[in-house]
């Protein structure tokens, strides 16, 4: 990004995009410019943009990179970026984001849903019965919206299934 545009000292880390009336003008600050024009508070004297963005980036109001764990002392970030916990509380500490990362690797799904073999194997049945509720989850979803033509056809997809 170069230096700050404004002072010319200090590296700049922010970005500023200004559009008025159709014409856009960008301005690259670094942070003590930033905060001095009121682009972002300032949390504390050394604050960077990035942790103001952390700040933002908040679970029903407390920020995700506060989060730690009491027992081994790891924080959320550090398992974020490394992609192992330190212990077992750590399930309890980090809980509803633990959740939401769940829910994200598993299609919406809370748990573990694993993989089934290949056709052919005895995972066949266990996969008709999955792709059977994917189907009824659906079905209840074109219900809600009222998108009747789409409900029939889930329906009768799954009266297939069913009847294999």
């Amino acid at each position: 990004m170069g230096l700050c545009e404004r002072c010319g000292k200090a590296q700049a880390v922010c970005l500023i995009v200004d559009i008025d009336m159709g014409e856009k003008r960008e301005q690259h600050l670094c942070d003590a410019c930033a905060v001095s024009e009121g682009h972002y508070p300032a949390t504390k004297p050394d604050a960077t943009a990035q942790e103001y963005i952390e700040k933002l980036l908040t679970a029903g109001g407390k920020a995700t990179s506060n989060l730690y764990c009491e027992h081994c002392g790891i924080r959320y970030s550090e398992f974020r970026s490394q992609g192992l916990l330190g212990c077992s509380h750590d399930y309890d500490a980090f809980g509803a984001e633990m959740d939401k990362l769940l829910r994200r690797a598993h299609d919406g799904a809370d748990h573990h849903v694993g993989k089934t073999p290949r056709a052919g194997g005895a995972g066949d049945a266990a996969a008709g019965a999955k792709n059977v509720r994917k189907l009824r989850k659906l079905l209840q979803e074109a219900v809600e919206a009222e998108d009747y033509e789409r409900a029939a056809q889930l329906r009768d997809r799954i009266s297939e299934m069913s009847a294999e």
